[in-house]
């Protein structure tokens, strides 16, 4: 009974410094995400500073033309570790609409801190007119929106038919290539139902069409195959395997102000970690009050085994 108790407690406790559970839903379909090792993980892990910063580096040169981030104020990327002055410049790059003013009228004005970053487009309508008819989600929640957090939006960035490896294609040639055998089979049942009842009314005399047979589907043996829609890009890791998004990002997209090599996968990991922090930027903070709740039950269920021991000592 005790060690249950013991053991309560401390799970109890451990679970505040653990992560939130996942959107409930099925997996898609496709290959596994590829699983990256993040220094937030577990109930010890914190956000790496030097890799935000890159992040939002690449946040800002590559992914702000299209994709907002409306939840995020300027004045949060103190915990990047920018100074004031270092925020004040960054939001002044931008240009926010405000107002209105003794006129009436909505003006313009550099952005400052209390600001949040603008919008790349005024409104939805504009948004899908420059893309193609398709909206460019906000990015703010994007990392907990995703079962897979982080390493989704990795996924996707490293998911382009040049960047991932031929196993992985091969892999979904051969899982499409089932799903449509197994399609056939169920509507090949389907259709020798169909046929029988057909024959069955022709034979009583009665007017009948006949059901049209299936037709036997061919092997998927390249993206060709896949029949994804014209202005869709192939993406091993997103649903249906066809996204609006070209592929954003290329070796040297970006000049890393720390030196670092702005290889594909280290800009997706560095974009990627940064977007982790704007959906959760109490992450550290919520896994430090689990640890210090973590210790205060330790130590109260010692201090209570202790209190038990001296009231029952005399029975025992």
């Amino acid at each position: 009974m005790r060690k249950g108790l013991l053991f309560g407690l401390a799970a109890l406790a451990a679970s505040a410094s653990l992560p939130l559970a996942g959107p409930a839903v099925a997996a898609e379909e496709g290959p596994a995400l590829p699983k990256l090792e993040w220094s937030f993980d577990g109930p010890f892990g914190t956000y790496d500073r030097q890799s935000l910063q890159r992040g939002l580096q690449v946040y800002r040169e590559v992914c702000s033309s299209c994709h907002g981030l409306k939840y995020v104020a300027f004045r949060n990327l103190a915990d990047l570790g920018y100074s004031e002055d270092e925020i004040k410049a960054f939001a002044a790059e931008y240009t926010v609409t405000d107002g209105p003013d003794d006129d009436g009228e909505m003006f313009e004005r550099p952005g400052a801190a209390s600001d949040y970053f603008p919008a790349p487009f005024p409104n939805e309508k504009a948004a899908a007119a420059a893309n193609s008819g398709a909206v460019p989600p906000d990015l703010s929640l994007m990392a907990k929106a995703r079962a897979g957090g982080a390493d989704h939006i990795h996924g996707i960035l490293t998911g382009y038919e040049d960047l991932v490896p031929d196993a992985v294609l091969q892999s979904i040639f051969e899982h499409e290539t089932m799903k449509n055998e197994e399609k056939y089979e169920a509507d090949l049942a389907e259709y020798n139902d169909k046929l029988e009842a057909y024959n069955d009314k022709v034979e009583a005399g009665e007017q009948a069409r006949r059901p049209l047979e299936p037709v036997q589907p061919q092997p998927i043996e390249s993206i060709e195959d896949l029949g994804l829609a014209e202005v869709s890009n192939f993406n091993a890791y997103f649903p249906g395997y066809g996204i609006a998004m070209a592929q954003p990002l290329y070796e040297d997209g970006v000049a890393y102000a720390d030196g670092t090599p702005a290889t594909i996968d280290q800009m997706a990991a560095d974009v990627s970690h940064f977007l982790m922090w704007a959906a959760e930027p109490k992450l550290e903070d919520r896994k430090g009050a689990g640890i210090k709740v973590l210790i205060f039950l330790v130590v109260f269920t010692g201090v209570l085994y202790a209190a038990k021991r001296k009231v029952w000592k005399d029975v025992h």
